[in-house]
């Protein structure tokens, strides 16, 4: 018995040991406390600033991100090109309307276009009177466009498209919607069309439905050619084609640059189908268009390179143009015969910097922008380093980019934080695909990396391995990978994330990838990394501060940085802090150079990003579940606590009072992600 008591006994000491233990660790349920400490100094001189162009977008045309996404074209295949130029042709997601007995179609190469040769051909075998009559609404051929088209009452859509006819035509061009209901429709006849003939009219649609389509139909016998069908809302941003809501999500990260068209697009699985800036420019019914053989889909090429540069200028970005360096994913042109890619490279520069009386500046003049873009940086291929031609292919090309423009900045793909490149560069491309832990304990890549030689350009980061389209705890290891950038900001020049978007009906479940940007016809929602990089939008251009962090956990990290709000002239001190691990964090802030004097409570705020499973996803349904909670610090001061939740990204904005505009009846400036 006594034996047994004892043994009682001992058994519970032990269990009151490994509960404290594991209580302490947080794991039992409840959440334990840690203590951390972070000094900031707010007066160091001299300051360090980071680069204007920290943090910017990496756009590819990858899952229907441009084509049916970004690019607000609604009409999929709009030059019937994406079957190849063998006729017949496969002319999908085309649909013929009507049975063998009504219409006969096909395709041949009769278009009056000479770089798209393909047309459709329909040829109407019924008729309103007789024995073979129409059906109801008659006969001809629809579009679905990407995965539906969506229109939206009250707006107005053109619709573009050449046709030639044998007979007269009298055709009806209609959006109809999901149940077959007319949303909006305009008739067309015309005696004279035995020659192409450009028609376009502007339909307003007169109902709603996200998964419409356009049709063209007639009940009158004839044989009718179609080519370049085109429709846009007019509503696109500045009219420049861009999607509006989807810039809007691209505009409210404030990107320093946008690097296109990729990534993996730029090599193509083939050098045949690789991404070729002059056959994307001009007018959209000369663009012969290309497949996309790395990610398997035809793009018409109307998101082409003069609507890049178009767009990086709408955002305010710097363009980071991708050139194909004469190496795809499987072929490469041997350096003794890369010339005419080096002087294709050059006449892309003439035509995105040349002045009106350039021949290629004339060109992009013609396209409605006489004044140069502001190119300044150009990548030398993507991921090709290892590739036997890549360091040979590259310097022709960087010798001959700087000796016609010494000021562009030429980015190597071959890595160079571990050691001196064997070459010369402004920048190297470094890419990070890893999941979210390994990600979070990348923070410090940087650290160690030599302060001489040319700097990085973090153009690919993702965390991957997480289901979904990315949850909380990618984000929170990617903000710890850039907390790390940022503080390493003298030897890295940008960052950003991809993929940025992902197209919900197009992109592959399998590849795990953490987009920033989720969207359909209709909808759009940001990512909880979407939401993560708002909280990095204001340091391009911000001084960064001295900061030291003691913590008993590797799982915290944290910068500062120093910034003004031009919008509300206000200066801030910005906190980022990541908590990385699953225990709440008691977060002692002490702030040298700085007094309570200097702060103006009531513009200060705090921002936490968190959810109660850091599996957590947004969705269409819930698009705002893990979103920023952003309050008021009404005891902000240079000294003061604040807890951290678990799993969790908080940014401390202490406005500084000195730099406040005094307005009647106002409490100050507000500051808001």
């Amino acid at each position: 018995m006594e034996s047994n008591h004892a043994a009682c006994i001992l058994l519970l000491a032990f269990l009151v040991i490994f509960s404290t233990y594991y209580l302490q660790r947080g794991e039992s349920g409840i959440d334990a406390t840690q203590t951390a400490s972070l000094f900031l100094n707010a007066s160091q001189t001299p300051a360090r600033k980071i680069p204007q162009r920290m943090f910017g977008i990496s756009f590819e045309e990858i899952y229907n991100s441009g084509a049916g996404g970004l690019w607000a074209e609604l009409v999929s295949n709009r030059g019937f090109e994406a079957g190849g130029p063998n006729t017949p042709s496969n002319i999908s997601p085309w649909t013929i309307i009507g049975n063998e007995t009504s219409i006969f179609v096909s395709t041949d190469r009769s278009s009056c276009f000479d770089r798209n040769k393909v047309a459709l051909q329909m040829e109407v075998l019924c008729h309103i009177h007789g024995d073979n009559v129409c059906p109801a609404g008659g006969v001809g051929v629809y579009n679905p466009g990407y995965w539906g088209m969506n229109i939206e009452r009250g707006k107005r859509y053109r619709v573009t498209f050449y046709v030639r006819s044998l007979q007269p035509i009298e055709m009806s061009v209609s959006f109809i919607g999901s149940k077959l209901q007319t949303l909006a429709t305009s008739d067309i006849k015309d005696e004279g069309v035995t020659d192409w003939k450009k028609k376009e009219i502007v339909l307003e649609a007169k109902g709603s439905d996200s998964n419409s389509r356009l049709q063209l139909t007639t009940s009158k016998r004839s044989t009718i050619w179609l080519d370049q069908v085109s429709a846009m809302p007019l509503d696109t941003h500045k009219g420049h084609g861009f999607r509006q809501d989807l810039f809007d999500m691209l505009a409210a990260l404030k990107p320093g640059f946008i690097r296109f068209p990729g990534g993996s697009f730029v090599e193509g699985d083939r050098l045949m189908n690789a991404f070729r800036w002059r056959e994307t420019i001009g007018t959209w019914e000369e663009r012969p268009g290309h497949f996309n053989d790395v990610w398997q889909y035809w793009t018409d090429d109307g998101l082409g390179y003069f609507e890049f540069l178009q767009l990086a200028e709408d955002l305010g970005a710097s363009p980071v143009w991708v050139f194909n360096i004469g190496i795809s994913r499987n072929d490469q042109v041997d350096t003794s015969l890369i010339f005419p890619f080096v002087q294709d490279t050059l006449d892309a520069i003439e035509f995105a910097r040349g002045d009106v009386t350039s021949t290629l500046g004339s060109v992009r003049a013609a396209m409605g922008h006489p004044e140069p873009f502001h190119l300044q940086y150009v990548a030398a291929g993507n991921q090709d380093c290892w590739q036997k031609n890549y360091r040979w292919n590259y310097m022709k090309f960087y010798n001959a980019i700087k000796g016609a423009y010494p000021d562009i900045k030429i980015i190597t793909n071959c890595d160079g934080s571990g050691g001196p490149l064997d070459h010369p560069a402004d920048l190297y491309d470094y890419h990070v695909y890893t999941n979210a832990n390994s990600m979070f304990s990348m923070a410090h890549n940087f650290d160690h990396t030599s302060r001489s030689g040319p700097k990085a350009f973090v153009s690919e980061y993702d965390a991957t391995g997480e289901a979904g389209v990315g949850n909380l705890l990618a984000a929170l290891g990617e903000a710890g990978f850039l907390i790390g950038l940022e503080k390493n900001s003298d030897v890295v020049e940008m960052a950003s994330n991809a993929p940025l978007f992902a197209n919900a009906n197009s992109y592959d479940k399998r590849q795990r990838f953490c987009y920033a940007i989720v969207f359909d016809t209709s909808k759009v929602y940001g990512t909880p990394s979407y939401w993560m990089q708002q909280f990095f939008k204001d340091s391009n251009g911000a001084t960064l501060l001295d900061s030291t962090l003691q913590s008993p956990s590797s799982s915290l990290t944290a910068s500062a940085i120093s910034w003004m709000n031009p919008e509300r002239n206000s200066s801030y001190i910005r906190i980022k802090v990541v908590n990385f691990g699953g225990n709440k964090v008691n977060l002692q802030l002490s702030i040298e150079g700085l007094d309570n004097k200097s702060i103006e409570a009531a513009g200060s705020t705090l921002a936490t990003l968190t959810s109660s499973n850091v599996k957590d996803e947004n969705s269409f349904n819930n698009p705002k579940k893990i979103t920023p909670v952003v309050k008021a610090l009404k005891n902000a001061s240079n000294k003061m606590n604040v807890i951290l939740p678990p799993y969790s990204l908080i940014s401390i904005d202490l406005l500084r009072k000195s730099n406040v505009i005094q307005i009647a009846g106002s409490n100050g400036a507000y500051a808001s992600l």
